[in-house]
Protein backbone atom coordinates (compact mmCIF):
# COMPACT_ATOMS: atom_id res chain seq x y z
CA UNK A 1 0.00 0.00 0.00
CA UNK A 2 1.25 3.32 -1.27
CA UNK A 3 2.16 5.83 1.88
CA UNK A 4 1.37 9.31 2.04
CA UNK A 5 3.85 11.88 0.83
CA UNK A 6 4.40 15.04 2.33
CA UNK A 7 4.55 18.09 -0.44
CA UNK A 8 5.89 21.04 1.36
CA UNK A 9 6.00 24.61 -0.66
CA UNK A 10 8.40 27.35 0.20
CA UNK A 11 7.44 30.43 -1.49
CA UNK A 12 6.85 34.24 -0.26
CA UNK A 13 3.61 36.82 -0.98
CA UNK A 14 3.70 38.14 -4.90
CA UNK A 15 5.78 35.65 -6.25
CA UNK A 16 4.27 34.69 -9.63
CA UNK A 17 6.69 31.58 -9.81
CA UNK A 18 5.12 30.47 -6.22
CA UNK A 19 1.43 30.79 -7.78
CA UNK A 20 2.53 28.74 -10.60
CA UNK A 21 3.87 26.19 -8.70
CA UNK A 22 1.26 26.12 -6.46
CA UNK A 23 -0.81 25.74 -9.47
CA UNK A 24 1.01 22.32 -10.81
CA UNK A 25 0.86 21.18 -7.06
CA UNK A 26 -2.91 21.55 -6.91
CA UNK A 27 -2.99 19.56 -10.32
CA UNK A 28 -0.31 16.60 -9.40
CA UNK A 29 -1.97 16.29 -6.02
CA UNK A 30 -5.77 15.78 -7.31
CA UNK A 31 -4.67 13.60 -10.51
CA UNK A 32 -2.35 11.23 -7.66
CA UNK A 33 -5.81 11.57 -5.31
CA UNK A 34 -7.64 9.32 -8.35
CA UNK A 35 -5.02 6.86 -8.92
CA UNK A 36 -4.48 5.98 -4.95
CA UNK A 37 -1.39 8.37 -4.10
CA UNK A 38 -2.24 10.05 -0.85
CA UNK A 39 -0.20 13.66 0.00
CA UNK A 40 -0.04 16.30 2.41
CA UNK A 41 0.47 20.10 1.32
CA UNK A 42 2.17 22.39 3.69
CA UNK A 43 2.89 25.99 2.26
CA UNK A 44 5.85 27.80 4.04
CA UNK A 45 6.23 31.72 3.96
CA UNK A 46 9.37 31.98 4.01
CA UNK A 47 9.45 35.65 5.08
CA UNK A 48 7.66 34.41 8.37
CA UNK A 49 11.13 32.38 9.29
CA UNK A 50 14.78 34.10 9.08
CA UNK A 51 16.28 31.09 8.46
CA UNK A 52 14.16 30.02 5.33
CA UNK A 53 14.92 33.89 4.49
CA UNK A 54 18.40 33.40 4.45
CA UNK A 55 18.49 29.77 3.14
CA UNK A 56 16.01 30.67 -0.11
CA UNK A 57 15.59 34.02 -0.45
CA UNK A 58 17.29 33.63 -4.50
CA UNK A 59 15.68 30.47 -5.51
CA UNK A 60 12.07 29.87 -4.20
CA UNK A 61 9.83 28.92 -4.77
CA UNK A 62 11.35 25.56 -3.39
CA UNK A 63 9.13 22.72 -3.82
CA UNK A 64 10.27 19.93 -0.64
CA UNK A 65 8.87 16.28 -0.92
CA UNK A 66 9.58 14.50 2.46
CA UNK A 67 11.55 17.34 3.83
CA UNK A 68 14.16 16.90 0.60
CA UNK A 69 14.55 18.93 -2.10
CA UNK A 70 12.64 18.23 -5.27
CA UNK A 71 12.54 21.62 -7.24
CA UNK A 72 13.91 25.30 -7.40
CA UNK A 73 12.20 28.00 -9.83
CA UNK A 74 9.66 26.12 -11.95
CA UNK A 75 7.74 22.90 -11.08
CA UNK A 76 7.83 20.84 -13.92
CA UNK A 77 4.52 18.29 -13.83
CA UNK A 78 5.52 15.46 -15.06
CA UNK A 79 8.75 15.30 -13.28
CA UNK A 80 6.52 16.03 -9.97
CA UNK A 81 3.84 12.88 -10.22
CA UNK A 82 6.95 10.53 -11.12
CA UNK A 83 8.94 11.76 -8.07
CA UNK A 84 5.94 11.16 -5.92
CA UNK A 85 4.95 7.94 -7.29
CA UNK A 86 8.28 6.98 -6.30
CA UNK A 87 8.41 8.18 -3.04
CA UNK A 88 5.12 6.59 -2.34
CA UNK A 89 6.40 3.28 -3.02
CA UNK A 90 9.32 3.85 -0.55
CA UNK A 91 9.01 3.17 3.34
CA UNK A 92 9.15 5.30 5.95
CA UNK A 93 12.15 5.15 7.39
CA UNK A 94 11.49 7.68 10.11
CA UNK A 95 8.86 9.57 11.44
CA UNK A 96 9.13 13.56 11.66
Amino acid sequence: MPRTVAITLLSKPGCHLCDDARDVIERVRSSLEKNGIETTFNELDILQDVTLARLHAEEIPVVLLDGRRHAIWRVDEDRLTAAIEKAARRPKLFSR
